[in-house]
């Protein structure tokens, strides 16, 4: 029998937003596209957000943010906007307003070098009173509820998630996510979750921990040392969508079928062919196979059907050796 952390379970009021349970996905850019977030939600994620979009290029209308912006339905709308400008920040706001969203999430975050080089995402850490402004614009454009999503500080001679958090909360920020890390640490070591609960103590509104998130068997150390009001779960959902869900499940002492043999395969082909829709089979081909080889990872699936169907470039075809690697790889797994 697992431990249970009821609280998860219970609903989190974010202004007047009521989210169903504790358990996020989180945006990461080229991943939660509108086809995965869908998938996350029907598996019981709490709350999943969009990719990271430009607000300049979501104010201007630009073809791939307004498709970055689309919403998966199935639960609540949360669009995460990018940008060093108060005025498109602003603008960004009021058109995922327009747009139906629920919430507005404010990337702070992000470490990639294109994004920081911009003095954008995490950049931002390194001049609070910039930030702050941005963060005043957004709030005032909209009278959605404003989240933040942002790191531990810049590097560590400048751990600031604590004053940051301080401020935005006096801003109007109603939540805030913190990812264990620096900047410069990108994603290497671990996530430091201890260091997220001085975040959760210098703040009245919820905080929600992210950063290393990829077994069941975490989630109670991840809430003692950190103290957050819950998880956020980002590189722990490549090739499993349904892991938040099962998450939130497990923490209420629930039991969660995870997908296995053809009730795998057929969520792998039901996943591919959304993206192919969402994107168009050119991009849509390139676009999905990350996704599949995370399945066929996760599956044991021998390389050589992995690398024909990374490779194969008729979609009709594609389809046909998903079917045969998951079924091989049943077969191997029965053995």
């Amino acid at each position: 029998m697992h431990p249970v952390y009821p609280q998860l379970t219970e609903p989190l009021p974010i202004g007047p937003v009521a989210v169903p349970n504790r358990v996020f996905l989180a945006p990461m850019s080229g991943i939660s596209d509108r086809p995965f977030r869908a998938l996350a939600l029907g598996f019981g994620a709490g709350m999943v957000v969009s990719e990271m979009i430009a607000s300049e290029q979501l104010a201007e209308g630009h073809r791939e943010a307004i498709a970055k912006a689309e919403p998966a339905h199935g639960g609540l709308h949360v669009v995460q906007l990018a940008g060093r400008e108060t005025r498109w920040m602003a603008e960004g706001a009021r058109a995922a307003t327009d747009a139906g969203a629920d919430i507005i999430d404010i990337n702070m975050g992000c470490p990639a070098k294109k994004v920081t080089g911009g003095y954008s995402g995490s950049a931002l850490m390194r001049d609070l009173d910039h930030a702050v402004t941005l963060i005043e614009a957004t709030v005032v454009a909209t009278p959605l509820p404003v989240t933040l999503k942002m790191r531990l500080g810049w590097d560590d001679r400048s751990i600031n998630a604590p004053e940051l958090a301080r401020r935005a909360e006096a801003a109007g920020v109603q939540l805030i996510t913190v990812h264990g890390r620096t900047r410069c640490q990108f994603y290497d070591g671990a996530a430091d979750w201890r260091a997220i609960r001085a975040v959760k103590e210098t703040v009245r509104i919820p905080v929600i921990a992210n950063g290393d998130m990829v077994s069941f068997s975490e989630l109670g150390r991840l809430l003692a040392l950190s103290g957050a009001d819950g998880v956020m779960i980002g590189r722990g959902a490549y090739g499993r969508p349904w892991f938040p869900g099962e998450v939130a499940a497990m923490a209420g002492g629930r039991p969660f079928a995870t997908p296995v043999g053809p009730a795998l395969r057929d969520l792998v082909v039901a996943h591919y062919e959304a993206v192919l829709e969402h994107y168009g089979t050119r991009i849509g081909l390139r676009a999905a196979r990350k996704h599949l080889g995370w399945y066929m990872d996760r599956a044991g699936t021998p390389p050589g059907v992995r690398g024909a169907v990374l490779t194969e470039t008729r979609a009709d075809a594609v389809v046909a050796l998903l079917a045969n690697a998951f079924d091989t790889s049943e077969r191997r797994q029965a053995a």
